[in-house]
C-alpha cells in the first residue's frame, strides 16, 4: 500500500486558498479513480483507490496544516507503510505559480506542514511534490499570502498544475520516485 497526503486546512473558509493545493490534488485523484466517499480516519478525510494495481490511501489531514504529522504518522503506523511509499503534496512559496517539483527527500524548506510530518516520522526521507504558489507581493506576510485565494489570472495555471501533479502521483505509484522525478521535473525546465 502507498499513502498520498495532500496538505491543507479544513473548513470552507480555506477552500481554494494557496495553502490547500494539496487537498486539490487529492480531490483530483479521487475523482479520476472513482473513489468512494471519504471517511474520517486518522484525523483525516481518507479514501483508497487502485492506481494500476497499487492500492493507494488518499489522506487529507483535518488537523490544520501545521499539525499534519499527527495524522500521517497514525496512518503510517497503522498500515506499516515504509517512508518511500509516502508521498506528500504541499504548496511552496519559493516556486513560481504552477511550477511542480518532486524530491525524494530533503528539508521542509519552510513548509510547516511538511516539517511537522518529517518531525513525526523522525525522518526527512519522505518523498514530496511541491506546487508553486508564488511569492507574497510587497510587504504581505507569507502566512496571509498562503491563506489567500488565487487571482483569476493564476487560476487556469493552477488547474493545470493540479492536473500535472495528479499525473505525477500516478507515475510515482506505478513506476517509483525516480521515474516521476525524471518525467515531471524535466518537463517543466
Amino acid at each position: 500500500m502507498k499513502l498520498v497526503v495532500g496538505l491543507g486546512n479544513p473548513g470552507q473558509k480555506y477552500t481554494g486558498t494557496r495553502h490547500n493545493i494539496g487537498f486539490d490534488v487529492v480531490s483530483e485523484l479521487a475523482r479520476r479513480w472513482n473513489a468512494a466517499p471519504s471517511k474520517l480516519k486518522f484525523e483525516a478525510e481518507t479514501t483508497d483507490v487502485l492506481i494500476g494495481t497499487t492500492k493507494v490511501l488518499l489522506l487529507a489531514p483535518q488537523t490544520y496544516m501545521n499539525a499534519s504529522g499527527r495524522s500521517v504518522q497514525a496512518a503510517v503506523s497503522f498500515y506499516q507503510i515504509e517512508l518511500e511509499d509516502v508521498f506528500v503534496i504541499c504548496d511552496d512559496m519559493n516556486l513560481p505559480v504552477g511550477r511542480n517539483r518532486i524530491r525524494k527527500s530533503g528539508s521542509a524548506g519552510g513548509q510547516k506542514g511538511l516539517k511537522n510530518i518529517c518531525d513525526h516520522l523522525r525522518s526527512d526521507e519522505v518523498p514530496r511534490l511541491r506546487i508553486g504558489v508564488g511569492a507574497p507581493p510587497g510587504t504581505q506576510s507569507g502566512a496571509d499570502f498562503v491563506l489567500s485565494k488565487f487571482a483569476k489570472a493564476e487560476r487556469a495555471e493552477m488547474d493545470l498544475a493540479v492536473a500535472r501533479a495528479a499525473d505525477a502521483v500516478e507515475c510515482w505509484a506505478k513506476q517509483g520516485i525516480a521515474a516521476a522525478m525524471n518525467a515531471f521535473n524535466a518537463a517543466e525546465k
